[in-house]
């Protein structure tokens, strides 16, 4: 294992911990704006993330690992190193208190905010958006933000109603994917909707009760074009005053007998749906 050259971290009261264990709490998050990213996965991805735009500083503050954890992940802790960031050993109990988790995997990235500005996502022209109005649930935050990272979409959107970016369950659900593209924070719905739609990006409401359905939209052609999905909260669905905002209200269609699609599933289905039609000749990706 790389030399971390750092005393060992036994106490729970030490004041790094109990900084860190602060930030269970969104207050305290967003006063800080800092949070925790947990497990390999996040940490690596957190590491590699590299320095923010504009104040220079890398994204990640500091490394906790146990002994164990660092033997068993040398990449990340030689590729923190690298970066000139701390990596302090820490005791089984000392990660069992920073972590959110009930059975914690031995590794955690104490981490800045790295939201970008929603002018900047717009400045960036996407082609493929997911925004989240009403999503209250983190971990359906975080696996959709995962999802618009595997389907190769360039940003998503929390509007002002969703759950913190930044709660552990969504930074978890995202497996690392929060440090893949860029996400816009606190956007309030009409704004994002509106100013998407300004840009020339056609924007589609996911929502059951659609009088068009995604296989309607795939046989016209018409997701081909720049588009963004928006998902809603998981118990209603979206609001009518939200969906007339949009250019389209659009269902997925259930050939089974199913009552539903949850969430994610559905999110899947449309930006898998949109990533395809984009890709296909003609499509905003070919073209551009």
């Amino acid at each position: 294992m790389p030399s971390t050259d750092s005393p060992l971290l036994t106490s729970l009261r030490s004041p790094r911990v109990v900084a860190a264990r602060r930030l269970a709490k969104r207050s305290q998050r967003g006063k800080e704006r800092r949070f925790l990213a947990e497990g390999p996965q996040a940490v690596r991805e957190a590491v590699a993330f590299g320095r923010l735009p504009g104040s220079g500083e890398h994204a990640v503050v500091e490394v906790y690992a146990t002994v164990e954890a660092a033997e068993r992940h040398p990449g990340i802790v030689e590729a923190a190193l690298a970066e000139g960031l701390p990596v302090l050993t820490a005791t089984d109990e000392v990660i069992a208190e920073i972590c959110d988790t009930v059975t914690p995997q031995g590794i955690v990235a104490l981490c800045r905010f790295i939201d970008t500005p929603f002018a900047d996502v717009l400045a960036a022209r996407p082609r493929l958006v997911a925004v989240l109005a009403h999503v209250r649930d983190p971990g359906n935050a975080g696996t959709v933000l995962r999802t618009a990272d595997a389907a190769g979409a360039d940003a998503v959107v929390l509007t002002d109603a969703s759950v913190d970016l930044y709660n552990p369950k969504a930074v978890r659900a995202s497996v690392g994917s929060l440090f893949h593209l860029p996400v816009a924070v606190g956007v309030p719905v009409e704004e994002a909707i509106g100013r998407l739609r300004e840009a020339g990006v056609r924007v589609l409401a996911a929502d059951g009760a659609g009088e068009r359905d995604l296989d309607q939209e795939l046989d016209e052609g018409t997701l081909g074009a720049p588009g963004a999905w928006v998902f809603g909260n998981e118990a209603w669905g979206l609001p009518e005053e939200t969906r007339a905002l949009t250019d389209e209200v659009v269902r997925v269609p259930i050939h089974g007998h199913a009552e539903s699609l949850n969430l994610a599933t559905a999110a899947a289905v449309c930006l898998y749906a949109s990533a395809r039609a984009q890709r296909s000749p003609g499509g905003c990706r070919a073209a551009g």
